[in-house]
C-alpha cells in the first residue's frame, strides 16, 4: 500500500521534513498549514519540491470550526476555504481535512452541519479539491467517527467524505467495527497513530503522546483490518503528535515511522516481508575499551577466563560457562570509559535474520575484516549498540568463534553459566524506536513497560525477549539520560547460588555495590527469612524480590566506565527485581563508578 507521513510528525524545518521522509521511502505527505506558512518556499515551490523527492502531496490540513456556527461566522469560514482552495491549487494537493467544530458558537444540528458541510464540498468541487471531515474526539458536538459519517452520509455530496483517525477512534474507545459499515469511496482518508495507555485529558494525550503504530497500547492494526474491508484503497498515513519526536532528528525519525507501516502491512496480511528469524540466545557481550586492566579485573574475580584472541584485532575473548565477554582495545572506546558495543545474538538462520533487518529499514553494517574473518553480519539498534548474528557449533555455517585462537588459561569458575539479561540504557529520543526495532527486526516478545525512581524522578524501563527467556534485554530511559553515574549498561549472569558467587567474587578482591541498611530494615518487614538469611544479604549487597512464580536475589558490582555486572539467581521468578532498581540507581550515584 501507499504510505505517507504528516509533515507535524517530524522536527526542523518544512524542506527537512520532505528530505526525511522521502529518504525513508514515504510515497507521500500531508502538508500540515503550520509548515506551509513558516516556509519560505512559495506554494509552488513546495509543490516542485516534493516533486523532486517523489512525494505526492496527499492532504492539506487543516480546516477548523466550519460547520453548525452562525450564519455570518460560516459566510467568514466559506471565504476562508475559498483562500485555501485557490492555495491548495497551488501546491497541488486535491484532499483538505477538516475536524469537527469545538468553536464556542457551534451548536448541536446535524442537519445544520450536513448542510454547511454540503456547501464547503461545492467550493471546494470547483476547484478539484475533495473534503474529509473528521471528528475530533474532543469535538463540541461531533466527537465520533460514525457521528461524523451520519452527518457526511446525510450531506450527501460528491467531494464530501470522512476522514478516519485512528487516535481519535481508539482513544474514545469507540469499537471500530462499524467503520465496514461505510463504502470505501466515501473514506477519503486514513490517518494513523498509536498511544500508550493513559488516563489523562484526551486532548493533552493526543498533543503529546501519540507515536507510530506497534510503540503503544492501541489496537491499531485491528482498526485497518476494518478499513481494509470496506475497500479503502487510500494511503495509510501517519499523524502523530509527539514532544520527544518534534525534537529528535527527522532522518531517523522518519525511517522508524516508515519501519512502523512496513510492519503494520506484514501484521494485516498486505505485505510479506522475510519472516521473523527469533534469536535462541545470547552468543556474547562485547566490551569496548580504552583499557582492558580493570574490567579484566572484574571479569577474572567474578570467576571469568581469558580463553581465547582475535586472530587479527585486539579482542580477547573470556568465558565461564556459556556466558561470554569480548573485550575489545580497538580505539574506538568512547571518552566515558568501557562501554556495551555489542550483542552476539544466536541465530537459527544468520542470513534470514539480516535480510528481514534489511527488508526492515535497518541495513547491515559495514565491516573491516581480514580474509580469514568469519562473514558475521551486524545491524545497528537505535542507540548504536551493534547485533551481530551468529552460528556456534554449526560446521555448515560461518562460526564467529573460528576468528579466535585459544590460549593458555586456568579453568573458569563454575559459579555463573550463562548471561541473564542485558540492559541497555537509551538515548531519550530513542525508546519507543528501540522497543518497535526489537519487535519487528529481532521478532521479540515487548513486555508492559514500568517506571521506576531513581534520584532525578522516574526511569522508564521495558524487557523484550524471545519465548524461553534464553534472549532478554531491558530497555531503559531515565529522567536525566546524560548522567552517566546512573544510567549505565549492565550484564547479568545468572548463577544457581548468588550467595556463593558473590562470596568468590569478593574474595577475589571484587567490589560489590554497597547496599543502604534502611533497605534490609524494609526487606525484614515485609518477607519472612530463615534464621541468618537477611544478615548474609546485608552483607554482601544482595536484594530479594518475589512474586507469583518464585524469588530473585541479585547483587551488583560497582560500576567501571559506563558498565557494571549483575549476579542474578532466578528461582522461578519472571521479572528484573523493578521493585528493587530505585534502591540501586541511588547506591550507584552515590558511589560514583570508577573510569
Amino acid at each position: 500500500m501507499r504510505t505517507s507521513i504528516a509533515t507535524v510528525s517530524l522536527s526542523g524545518s518544512l524542506t527537512e521534513k520532505l528530505t526525511a521522509a522521502s529518504r525513508a521511502g514515504f510515497d507521500g505527505v500531508e502538508i500540515f498549514e503550520n509548515d506551509l506558512l513558516a516556509s519560505p518556499l512559495t506554494p509552488e515551490g513546495i509543490r516542485g519540491r516534493c516533486a523532486d523527492l517523489g512525494l505526492t502531496i496527499d492532504l492539506y490540513q487543516p480546516m477548523r470550526d466550519i460547520e453548525a456556527v452562525p450564519a455570518d461566522e460560516f459566510a467568514r469560514n466559506l471565504r476562508r476555504a475559498r483562500h485555501k482552495f485557490e492555495l491548495m491549487r497551488r501546491l497541488g494537493a486535491d484532499t483538505v481535512l477538516v475536524c469537527s467544530s469545538v468553536h464556542p458558537l457551534a451548536v448541536d444540528d446535524d442537519a445544520l452541519a450536513a448542510g454547511h458541510l454540503s456547501r464547503l464540498a461545492d467550493l471546494a468541487q470547483d476547484f478539484g479539491i475533495r473534503v474529509a471531515y473528521e471528528a475530533l474526539a474532543w469535538g463540541r458536538h461531533v466527537s465520533t467517527y460514525d457521528h461524523a459519517w451520519r452527518i457526511v452520509e446525510a450531506a450527501g455530496h460528491p467531494a464530501l467524505g470522512t476522514c478516519l483517525d485512528s487516535f481519535h477512534i481508539l482513544s474514545r474507545g469507540s469499537d471500530p467495527k462499524g467503520i465496514e459499515d461505510i463504502p470505501g469511496e466515501k473514506i477519503f482518508f486514513l490517518q494513523l497513530a498509536d498511544a500508550p495507555l493513559l488516563a489523562m485529558d484526551v486532548l493533552q494525550w493526543s498533543r503529546h503522546y501519540r507515536c507510530f503504530p506497534g510503540q503503544g497500547g492501541f489496537d491499531v492494526a485491528g482498526l485497518v483490518r476494518h478499513v481494509l474491508h470496506t475497500g479503502y484503497d487510500g494511503p495509510l498515513s501517519l499523524e502523530v503528535f509527539n514532544d520527544v519526536f518534534r525534537q529528535a532528528e527527522a532522518g531517523p525519525t522518519a525511517v522508524d515511522a516508515h519501519r512502523s507501516l512496513l510492519v503494520l502491512q506484514e501484521t494485516v496480511g498486505r505485505a510479506a516481508p522475510p519472516a521473523p528469524v527469533v534469536p535462541t540466545g545470547v552468543t556474547f557481550a562485547e566490551l569496548v575499551t580504552p583499557d582492558a586492566e580493570p574490567v579484566s579485573a572484574v571479569l577474572g574475580a567474578l570467576g571469568f577466563a581469558r580463553t581465547a584472541r582475535h586472530r587479527s584485532k585486539p579482542v580477547d575473548l573470556w568465558e565461564q560457562g556459556e556466558a561470554r565477554v569480548l573485550v575489545n582495545t580497538a580505539g574506538s572506546a568512547r571518552r566515558d570509559g568501557t562501554g556495551l558495543a555489542a550483542i552476539g545474538l544466536e541465530s537459527p538462520d544468520p542470513t534470514g535474520a539480516a535480510r528481514r533487518a534489511e527488508d526492515l529499514l535497518a541495513p547491515v553494517l559495514p565491516r573491516r575484516r581480514a580474509p580469514q574473518d568469519a562473514p558475521l553480519d551486524a545491524v545497528a539498534a537505535p542507540d548504536g549498540t551493534e547485533l551481530f548474528f551468529c552460528a556456534t557449533d554449526r560446521p555448515e555455517l560461518p562460526n564467529w568463534r573460528a576468528d579466535f585462537t585459544d590460549i593458555e588459561h586456568e579453568t573458569a569458575a563454575a559459579g555463573v553459566h550463562r548471561i541473564d539479561h542485558l540492559a541497555l540504557t537509551q538515548p531519550w529520543h530513542h525508546y519507543d524506536e528501540a522497543t518497535l526495532f526489537h519487535r519487528s527486526v529481532l521478532g521479540l516478545h515487548a513486555q508492559e513497560s514500568v517506571d521506576v525512581a531513581d534520584p532525578y524522578g522516574l526511569m522508564r524501563s521495558r524487557a523484550v525477549t524471545n519465548p524461553d527467556g534464553s534472549v532478554r534485554i531491558a530497555l531503559s530511559v531515565g529522567a536525566a539520560p546524560t548522567d552517566d553515574t546512573v544510567h549505565a549498561q549492565h550484564i547479568a549472569l545468572a548463577t544457581d547460588d548468588v550467595i556463593a558467587a558473590a562470596r568468590r567474587y569478593r574474595e577475589a578482591g571484587g567490589r560489590l555495590l554497597p547496599i543502604p541498611a534502611n533497605y534490609y530494615d524494609d526487606l525484614g518487614a515485609r518477607y519472612e527469612f530463615a534464621d541468618g538469611e537477611l544478615e548474609t544479604y546485608r552483607e554482601l549487597g544482595i536484594l530479594y524480590d518475589r512474586d507469583p512464580y518464585g524469588e530473585f536475589r541479585h547483587c551488583y558490582t560497582v560500576t567501571v566506565g559506563r558498565v557494571f555486572f549483575e549476579l542474578v539467581q532466578r528461582d522461578g521468578y519472571r521479572g528484573y527485581g523493578a521493585q528493587n532498581a530505585p534502591v540501586r540507581l541511588a547506591a550507584q550515584h552515590v558511589l560514583r563508578p570508577s573510569r
